[in-house]
C-alpha cells in the first residue's frame, strides 16, 4: 500500500521517492537541511513506514531532542552543512554505494546550497550514487550565484536525469523552487520515460501523476 493521506513533504517529495523506489523497504537517505524531524519532513514517512535509515544534517540545534525521540533509525549532525565531512560519515557508517535518496534544502541566498553541492561533488559523488535527488534552488527568489544552472551541470555530468524541472509549490502563488532527479543506473527506466518532462509542473500535478504509478 502507499500512504497518500500522510505524506509529510511540503511538495510531496516523499511520494516522489516512494514511487520511484517502488516502495522499497530498508532504504538509505542523506537529508541535508532536514529541519523538523516530523513536520514537512521528506524522510519521516520513509523511516517510519519503510524502515529506512540515513544521515540528517541540520544547523538548528533546537531540534536535537526531537531527533532523539522520533528518528531513532538515523544519525544526525547539527552543524553548518558546508563543513560536514560527508564522505567520512558515509564510509564509517557503512552506507551502501548506491543510496536511495539525497535531499539538499538549504539557503540559496547565502551560497550554502551551492557550496554544499560542490563539496559533495568533490568528496562524495565519485563513490556514492543516489537513486533520487530533490534539490532546492529557489529560483523564484532570484538567481543567486547561478545556483540552478551550475547545479544542473554538476548533476548532468554525474549522469543524473532531470525528471521534474522547476517543481512549483504554493507560496502565495505557484513558484518554481526545486529540481527532482533520478539516476538511470538505479531506477526503472520505463518509469523515467513515463514521468520525464521539460515543463515546470505544480507539485499537485506531479502528485496526481505519481499516484497513478504508485
Amino acid at each position: 500500500m502507499h500512504y497518500m493521506s500522510i505524506y509529510n513533504g511540503q511538495a510531496y517529495q516523499d511520494l516522489f521517492v516512494e514511487t520511484i523506489t517502488k516502495r522499497k523497504r530498508d532504504g538509505y537517505f542523506v537529508e541535508i537541511g532536514s529541519n523538523h524531524p516530523q513536520i514537512h519532513s521528506n524522510t519521516y514517512l520513509l523511516e517510519k513506514h519503510y524502515n529506512w535509515k540515513g544521515l540528517m544534517v541540520e544547523y538548528d540545534c533546537s531540534y536535537k531532542n526531537s531527533y532523539d525521540e522520533h528518528r531513532k533509525n538515523s544519525i544526525y549532525v547539527m552543524n553548518d552543512a558546508r563543513i560536514v565531512n560527508y564522505r567520512e560519515i558515509l564510509d564509517t557508517n557503512n552506507f551502501p554505494n548506491n543510496i536511495d535518496y539525497l535531499q539538499i534544502d538549504l539557503d540559496v541566498d547565502n551560497k550554502s546550497t551551492l557550496d554544499t553541492l560542490m563539496l559533495l561533488n568533490n568528496t562524495v559523488f565519485d563513490k556514492y550514487k543516489f537513486a533520487t535527488i530533490t534539490f532546492e534552488h529557489d529560483i523564484y527568489t532570484g538567481n543567486f550565484f547561478n545556483t540552478r544552472e551550475i547545479s544542473r551541470k554538476i548533476f548532468f555530468d554525474r549522469g543524473y536525469v532531470l525528471l521534474f524541472p522547476d517543481v512549483r509549490v504554493d507560496y502565495g502563488g505557484w513558484n518554481p523552487f526545486e529540481d527532482w532527479y533520478v539516476h538511470p543506473d538505479l531506477v526503472d527506466n520505463e518509469m523515467i520515460n513515463k514521468c520525464k518532462t521539460e515543463d515546470s509542473l505544480k507539485c499537485e500535478q506531479i502528485k496526481e501523476l505519481l499516484i497513478k504509478l504508485n
